[in-house]
Parts: structure tokens; sequence; C-alpha cells
């Protein structure tokens, strides 16, 4: 069992930054991938970013190329989601995930993630 926990959420203005915190505990020696998602209201569930825990190999939605930065610091099981040139169309609750599959197509679907956190809301006004 993998336990996750987000932090740092909360209401800013366009152009503004937030970063994202995600503990982990428990196994987390089965971790392959991690991941942002986010959801807003009466929409589905995205990938925003996700990372590869061993190699470090990231990957971004197109909506968020050039603004977020997904790390890690292993040291401390701990995932960061680096938000800037916050847009009011980034409002939604982000979640942190983690899979244990070894090998995904696509690192950014949220099929294959299998441990999720609570989600924190971040708000971005105009």
């Amino acid at each position: 069992q993998v336990q996750l926990v987000e932090s740092g959420g909360g209401s800013v203005q366009a152009g503004g930054s937030l970063r994202l915190s995600c503990a982990a505990s428990g196994n987390t020696y089965r971790r392959y991938y991690m991941a942002w998602f986010r959801q807003a209201p009466g929409k589905e569930r995205e990938g925003v970013a996700s990372i590869h825990t061993g190699r470090g190999y990231t990957w971004y939605a197109d909506s968020v190329k050039g603004r977020f930065t997904v790390s890690q610091d292993n040291a401390k099981n701990t995932l960061y989601l680096q938000m800037n040139s916050l847009k009011p169309e980034d409002t939604a609750v982000y979640y942190c995930a983690a899979s244990t599959v070894a090998f995904m197509i696509n690192s950014l679907a949220r099929n294959d993630y299998n441990y999720w956190g609570q989600g924190t809301q971040v708000t971005v006004s105009s």
C-alpha cells in the first residue's frame, strides 16, 4: 500500500505561481510512475504531468508545457508540481497518483494509477 497526501493548493491571480507537494508513505519502493492529475467541475480527470521515479523522465500535457514542472525528492518520498503563469482554466482539484506498473505507453492516462491522494484545490482568478 502507498499513501499519498497533497498540500500547497490555494487561490492565486492569473499569472501567479503555486507549488504543490505530495508526500508518499508506505511501500514507496514499488512506485514506478508518479503523476499529477486535475479535475475541473463537470470535466473528466486529466493527466497534467508525470515522472518515472527511477529514471526521472517527465511528460506533460500540452496545455501546461512550458508553465508547469514536475520533480521529485526521493530522499523525502515527495513529488512536486511547480505551476507558473497560472491561468483561470488551470482551476481544478489537483490529485497526486502513483503506479506500480513498470512500463506505461501513456503515463498521463489514469487507468494504470492505483494509488491516489485526496486532492487539493487550486483556484486561479482573472
